[in-house]
């Protein structure tokens, strides 16, 4: 990788070269958007709710007042597994002088704190100080579609060199005037340069449907997919507290219709139609089945708590957050004797047998988002 010098995004020189760590390619996927009829297991194997745990990570963006190296740090002590590094001014930044040197000590303090990683590329005002999340692919004007490109070309090569699971992105919303026939030419136009530049490195994208972008859910995932031709280097990155906001299903089903594209899973509490992520108990989602399914799909890319808002009490909050969970994990292998709001539910009861995943639920109504909070 080619170090850079510049005074910010879109004046570099190209980054150069891909980098030897490379995450494997999973075996094709059906083009088939229909959903996931989940295997039995095996007379005499385990349940899957009852093998390996998940691995749980927790995103940089909310450690923003931390060093990179104190926040891994606090990660390892607290017993996360892995890291969502955001690519950010305080945080690897892309556009910084000296980007090779940064991106091998930040490879190694990674290793050494012995963390997995993913790297991601939703830096509020990373490249437009004045507009959040601005430019995206969908923008009208094309330079500012070419500096989207060009970070999701930098946050490939920077997670080839780290060995990172996958490259996270999302779509964005179209800019005022732009229809819905033009916003998706520009996005897949664009998905499909940094799938070309995913290939070239050996990265596995994880692509995020975000309330309030142009692909929001679930199905718009799905629509992308295929438009593209059904790529598998084009994995979901599946946020939990997402489908509690807009998706017609309860979470647990959402995991296993996503269960033949996660490349990531994101994980935070929410309320049905509010597109705030909440700390664990704050919100309304029951999480003991939500683990249960992704376990049950033999899932076991990183798991990342995803609170943006609350860098102000990073270690306090990420330490919740692993307690929570593991607590919550602790209930998937049992039904539970649950009382009281899904939040403070405690598991009590012995494990039974299992042969399968939960049969499909009926699709619940669409939620409409309120416009309290915009996308994170």
């Amino acid at each position: 990788m080619t170090a850079h010098q510049g005074p910010g995004p879109g004046t570099h020189p190209a980054v150069t070269g891909a980098g030897a760590a490379a995450t494997e390619a999973r075996p094709g996927v059906a083009a088939d958007a229909g959903p996931v009829r989940p295997e039995p297991v095996p007379q005499g194997e385990p349940h899957p709710a009852q093998a390996e745990p998940l691995r749980f990570a927790y995103g940089t963006n909310g450690f923003a007042d931390h060093r990179l190296t104190d926040a891994l740090a606090v990660l390892t002590d607290l017993g996360y597994d892995g890291v969502s590094l955001t690519l950010d001014h305080q945080h690897l930044d892309p556009y910084a002088p000296g980007l090779a040197a940064r991106v091998r000590d930040a490879g190694r303090a990674i290793r050494r704190a012995g963390l997995a990683v993913v790297v991601e590329t939703g830096a509020r005002y990373l490249l437009d100080p004045m507009r959040k999340h601005r430019p995206t692919l969908l923008s009208a004007e094309p330079q500012g579609r070419a500096a989207r490109q060009e970070l999701l070309r930098r946050a490939i090569v920077i997670g080839a060199e780290l060995g990172a699971e996958a490259v996270h992105f999302w779509s964005g919303t179209p800019d005022p005037g732009t229809t819905r026939d033009e916003a998706w030419r520009r996005l897949e136009e664009g998905c499909a340069t940094a799938l070309a530049d995913a290939e070239q490195a050996g990265v596995r994208l994880a692509f995020e449907p975000e309330p309030g972008m142009l692909v929001a859910d679930l199905a718009g995932y799905r629509k992308l997919w295929r438009a593209l031709g059904a790529p598998d280097r084009l994995g979901l990155t599946l946020d939990i507290g997402h489908c509690r906001c807009l998706e017609p299903y309860p979470e647990p089903r959402c995991v296993e219709l996503a269960a033949d594209s996660l490349a990531h899973v994101q994980i935070e509490d929410m309320r049905r139609g509010v597109h705030e992520h909440l700390p664990f108990g704050a919100g309304e989602i029951d999480f003991p089945p939500v683990l249960d399914a992704l376990r049950a799909a033999r899932y076991r890319g990183l798991v990342s708590v995803e609170l943006p808002r609350h860098s102000h009490a990073a270690s306090t909050t990420a330490r919740h957050s692993i307690e929570f969970l593991r607590a919550a994990e602790a209930c998937t292998a049992a039904p539970a004797t649950h009382t009281g709001p899904p939040a403070s539910r405690a598991c009590t009861a012995a494990p039974a047998p299992r042969t399968a995943v939960p049969a499909p639920r009926t699709p619940r109504a669409p939620a409409h988002l309120s416009k309290e909070v915009t996308p994170t």
